[in-house]
């Protein structure tokens, strides 16, 4: 078998050659004949085939010039068709030597699939029922020197797909209705957030030190301060410095790089938007997460309910539970019922959930959460008052100081975004920053992490009460577009070269 695969292989690869071969010489011939397709800057687009299509009536009889891809033809001598494909859709295209002329007749039977051409002619429909242009003159723009895959039956290898995202787009349409809906999706939220006060801002991508936080940076150097610089992690901290300088309400849709692994919903750059209104606090970013979504849902899926991956998700409705609540639901351990961290320990015990030796109550309770309730998420849920063990950034309850005043908010079974009341006490910022840097340094001895001496600074001018919120763009598009993987919603994402 594997001596007919080789066989199957070689032929392919032969044919592969004479098809290159074939359509240089074509380009050569062009060339020589003074007619040259790269070398034409323009051609004047006056209507879409969606336009066309659309409204018949309209453009019966009508003259049009539109531009695209030849991905179709069918020769019939004197006469022949073509299926064209421009950025909004396709539309068959009726080319007849007698309208166009002998030589650009003869010509365009040269073409090949995958070229690109400009058709000036008049709509109409043929005896089959098919809206169409009939063409007096075509012009070929640029010549594809590659066939399209399969001859244009698709292209199916995911891996091919994300390093040729070019060609996915060309043959798979339902690719192009993802990214424009991505755009869309973007729109809506700037949209929305800038009817809500909200300003949007850009921040460093670019930042001078290593931050305590967990996530891993990206290193690189400036070679004109000849230091080390790091990719940023997050938006936040500069954001919140907006805030203490009287811009009461922020946002910035921002890249995001964290040298970490990868998988289906993870990749190295993604992302995010951060957003920071003063004088709120974490309830009112639930109530902004709740109408956010319940709008996009409605904008860019035409319903609360959508399908996700077989699913039906009802974005119209959220159920709100605090952390201890959920792990008592879900895990029967009831966090009140503990009297020390050792019974805290005993009750992972029961549950067989590894903790460290000296875990908290706290810790124990996130530990359970994470074995326990997340999996149980299928329905938009928001999850808040989180042990102050897991929240660096977060303003402890007045109440409860074990607990903060922040929540996450949960969709099949995947977290999606994350939001405090913000901490503003510097004092207590030093103390959680230096406990970071700390344990990022009994993790590794050769850290850089350090403290964010400006960011403290800034909260001694005074940061007002602030509630926050981030959340991962790609991970709402994957939802709203009923993706499976990362990769499907990131026009280019990360991949190892070829050949390595």
């Amino acid at each position: 078998m594997s001596e007919e695969r080789n066989q199957e292989q070689t032929q392919s690869a032969q044919e592969l050659n004479d098809i290159l071969r074939v359509r240089r010489e074509k380009l050569a011939a062009y060339q020589e004949q003074g007619n040259d397709p790269f070398v034409r800057t323009k051609y004047d687009v006056t209507d879409t085939s969606q336009q066309i299509r659309g409204d018949f009536a309209a453009y019966e009889g009508k003259t049009v010039r539109i531009a695209g891809r030849m991905i179709a033809r069918r020769i019939m001598g004197k006469a022949s068709f073509a299926g064209m494909q421009d950025a909004k859709g396709k539309i068959q295209v009726y080319v007849r030597r007698e309208d166009v002329g002998e030589e650009a007749y003869a010509d365009f039977k040269k073409w090949d699939v995958g070229d690109i051409a400009g058709v000036e002619g008049y709509v109409f429909k043929t005896k089959t029922g098919e809206i169409s242009i009939h063409a007096v003159s075509v012009t070929l723009l640029a010549k594809s020197l590659l066939p399209l895959p399969e001859k244009f039956h698709g292209l199916k290898d995911q891996d091919t797909r994300y390093r040729q995202r070019y060609v996915d787009l060309i043959v798979n349409p339902e690719v192009k209705d993802t990214f424009i809906k991505r755009s869309r999706i973007l729109a809506e939220i700037r949209a929305y957030l800038d009817s809500k006060g909200f300003l949007e801002v850009d921040t460093p991508i670019l930042t001078p030190f290593e931050i305590g936080a967990a996530a891993r940076p990206f290193i690189t150097h400036h070679n004109t301060l000849d230091m080390e610089m790091y990719l940023r992690i997050e938006t936040e901290l500069y954001l919140k410095r907006l805030v203490v300088g009287g811009l009461e309400r922020v946002y910035e849709v921002g890249r995001i790089f964290r040298n970490e692994g990868m998988d289906s919903t993870h990749n190295p750059e993604f992302t995010s938007i951060e957003l920071y209104q003063a004088y709120t606090d974490y309830k009112g970013m639930m109530d902004l997460v709740v109408e956010m979504n319940t709008m996009l849902a409605e904008k860019i899926c035409g319903s609360t309910v959508i399908e996700y991956q077989g699913k039906k998700i009802d974005m119209g409705h959220w159920e709100r539970m605090t952390m201890a609540e959920a792990v008592k639901r879900y895990a029967g351990e009831d966090y009140y019922a503990w009297e020390s961290d050792g019974q805290a320990r005993e009750a992972a015990a029961r549950r067989n959930v590894e903790v460290p030796e000296d875990a908290t109550k706290g810790t124990v309770l996130i530990e359970l959460f994470d074995a326990f309730v997340e999996q149980q998420l299928i329905q938009p849920t928001i999850i808040y008052d989180y042990p102050v063990e897991n929240s660096p950034l977060a303003k402890r309850k007045p109440d409860e100081p074990a607990f903060t005043e922040r929540f996450e908010y949960f969709i099949n079974a995947t977290e999606y975004g994350n939001a405090f009341s913000e901490l503003n006490d510097p004092i207590d910022q030093r103390e959680r920053f230096e406990r970071q840097v700390e344990a990022k340094r009994a993790e590794d001895p050769n850290t850089t992490a350090r403290v964010d001496e400006d960011y403290i600074t800034a909260l001694e001018y005074g940061l007002p009460p602030t509630g926050g919120l981030g959340f991962g763009v790609d991970r709402l598009v994957m939802l709203l577009t009923d993706s499976s993987s990362i990769r499907d919603v990131l026009l280019f994402p990360t991949m190892k070269p070829l050949g390595e």
